[in-house]
Formats: C-alpha cells, sequence, structure tokens
C-alpha cells in the first residue's frame, strides 16, 4: 500500500514536470541585448514639410546691350544715335571731341562711352618704381703709425691724419632698366566709372524705385507693338493740353532734330531708362534742365503728325519698351 501511494506520487511529479517543460518551451521569455544596436524599420520615415505660400523670385537686371562703339551709317544723327543707346548726345559729342552735333560722318566710328577697349586704345605702361640701395665698396683698410712727442701741435696733426684716412662719401646714380620688349606688362585696371556712366547694379536699384506718372490725360488711340515698330503709344486731347514729366530726371533733348517727332522733348530718368514726348505745339523746358515728376514741359499740338496727340515712348537702354507696362491706361 505504501509502496502504490509512492509510486503514484512520483508519476505525478513526473508530469508536472513534463508539462513545465513544454509550457516553457512554448511561450519563451523575450530576451533584450542593451549592447547591440536597434534595427531601424524598413519603412521610411516622412518628415513633416512646411508649405510655402509665398515664393521670393530674385529678379536680374536686364544686360545691358549697348557697345562700346558704333559705326555712324547713312542718313544718321547724332541725336538719333544717343536716343536709341539711351545716352545724352552733348556727353557722346564731348566723348567723341565732336564740336557740331549736326555734323557726323558715314563710316565715323563714335565711342558710346568714355572708356575704351585695350584694342582700341592702347595704355602706355606706367614707369616702375626701382627700389635703390646704397652700393656698398670694400675698402682696404691699414692702420697708420706715427710716433710724436705729447703736444697740442701732435695732437691737431694726429687728428688731421684721421681726416684724410676716412673715406670720402659716394654718388651713386641708379639707372632705371628698360622694359623688355618680349615682357609683358599688366594693363592698369580701369575705374569702375569710367567703363559706363554708371554701374549696372547701381541703376539697377533706381530703376526699382522709379514711378512712373502719366503724362497727359486722353485715351490711347495707338498701342505699342514690336512686330507693327510702334515704338510707343498715342494719346488724344485738345490742343494746348498740358503734358507732364512721366518721372523725374534730366532734360537731354529739346527740338525738332528727329524726324517723325515734331517737337520732342526727351528726360534721361538714370542710367537706364529715358522718356520721350513727341509732336508737342510748345516746349516749355530747356535742354540741361532738371524736372520732378509731374512737372508740365510742354503743351499738345500736332507738330508732324496728322492729328493733335502726345505720342509717348519709354526706353530702356535706348530699346523701347511697351508703356502700358508701366502707366495705368485708359485705352479707346
Amino acid at each position: 500500500m505504501i509502496f502504490t501511494r509512492a509510486k503514484f506520487w512520483l508519476s505525478s511529479a513526473l508530469a508536472v514536470f513534463v508539462l513545465a517543460g513544454c509550457a516553457s518551451d512554448s511561450s519563451r521569455a523575450p530576451v533584450v541585448d542593451h549592447g547591440a544596436p536597434e534595427k531601424t524599420s524598413a519603412v521610411p520615415i516622412v518628415e513633416s514639410v512646411t508649405t510655402v505660400t509665398h515664393v521670393t523670385k530674385s529678379v536680374q537686371p536686364d544686360k545691358d546691350w549697348r557697345p562700346q562703339t558704333y559705326v555712324v551709317q547713312k542718313g544718321d544723327t547724332l541725336y538719333a544715335i544717343a536716343f536709341n543707346h539711351g545716352l545724352d548726345y552733348h556727353e557722346l559729342a564731348q566723348i567723341n571731341n565732336i564740336q557740331n552735333p549736326d555734323v557726323i560722318l558715314a563710316g565715323q566710328e563714335l565711342h558710346l562711352f568714355t572708356s575704351v577697349p585695350m584694342a582700341v586704345k592702347p595704355k602706355v605702361p606706367a614707369a616702375k618704381l626701382v627700389e635703390s640701395k646704397p652700393v656698398e665698396i670694400p675698402l682696404k683698410e691699414s692702420p697708420k703709425v706715427a710716433l710724436l712727442p705729447y703736444s697740442g701741435q701732435a695732437v691737431a696733426e694726429i687728428q688731421k691724419m684721421q681726416e684724410i684716412s676716412k673715406p670720402a662719401p659716394v654718388a651713386v646714380a641708379v639707372v632705371e632698366p628698360k622694359p623688355d620688349a618680349q615682357t609683358e606688362t599688366p594693363p592698369e585696371p580701369q575705374p569702375a566709372s569710367d567703363s559706363k556712366p554708371e554701374a549696372v547694379a547701381e541703376s539697377a536699384a533706381v530703376d526699382d524705385t522709379l514711378e512712373w506718372g502719366m503724362p497727359t490725360s486722353g485715351k490711347v488711340v495707338g498701342e505699342f507693338s514690336e512686330s507693327a515698330n510702334r515704338k510707343g503709344i498715342d494719346i488724344s486731347g485738345k490742343q494746348g493740353q498740358t503734358i507732364v514729366a512721366s518721372a523725374a530726371g534730366k532734360v537731354v533733348y529739346s527740338g525738332s532734330g528727329l524726324r517723325g517727332y515734331g517737337k520732342l522733348v526727351i528726360i534721361k530718368h538714370n542710367n537706364t531708362f529715358l522718356s520721350a514726348y513727341a509732336h508737342n505745339d510748345l516746349v516749355l523746358v530747356k535742354e540741361g534742365e532738371t524736372v520732378t515728376k509731374g512737372q508740365k514741359i510742354a503743351e499738345m499740338g500736332n507738330s508732324d503728325s496728322d492729328q493733335v496727340k502726345l505720342h509717348f515712348e519709354i526706353r530702356k537702354f535706348g530699346k523701347p519698351v511697351d508703356p502700358a507696362k508701366l502707366l495705368p491706361l485708359v485705352k479707346s
């Protein structure tokens, strides 16, 4: 009986041990190795992106297309050449040493700006400064011995002998070496103010702040068109109607020297922009005069035109641009 109970308890303990082993194999505790790097997920991480609602674009200033020189063609006038290149004809005449602006010759080469390329006007290299050093002349020294009894006369005699033994000062003439013909001397850099009247970057800054106003009231009866070679706009009005400066600047032309424009006023606003006011009946400003925006400069007329109107142009580096992009126009 006792043996039967012991056998029963032994079988029960063995069964419990087997069941515990099976349970431990099916659900083992996870093992964490804190020394190993963590595995990254195969799904890429998407960072949050901030949506930009306002994008500021950097506006590059227009390049100055104008060449350094221009060859006069048949039928050209100095006034038209200056107008087509956005220049003051007074300055153009001065640069080219023209005494009479009405006299230019076909084939004549005009410099449009004060500086000229090296191929046209070679510069003479400036003389180099030569650093002169004193020439050391070795002197042969030999001691002079004299035995004289001590006296005032003997001391004076010794001093005289010492003065004679001193070397005389040597005058050295330093001759500047002539530059070798095969040695290229780099040209001196041109000042920035001489390359063109103003730097492009500076003129672009001025252009950004230039505010345009209507030169007169009325309806637009002629629009700008590059294909039709219409270089400006035509605004209708009445005889004697007020014409004002569209922006502040300097009057660089006032006269009737440009064919097809009648009595014309040209204002230079900066190194980039000119404005032109044509077919006037009466001109009220003179060349060289500084005007402000909105200042009366002329009265409307029909000079060199079949009707009373203002022909208005805006030119950028001498090239016509559409005034409708800059002015609040009223079209017919």
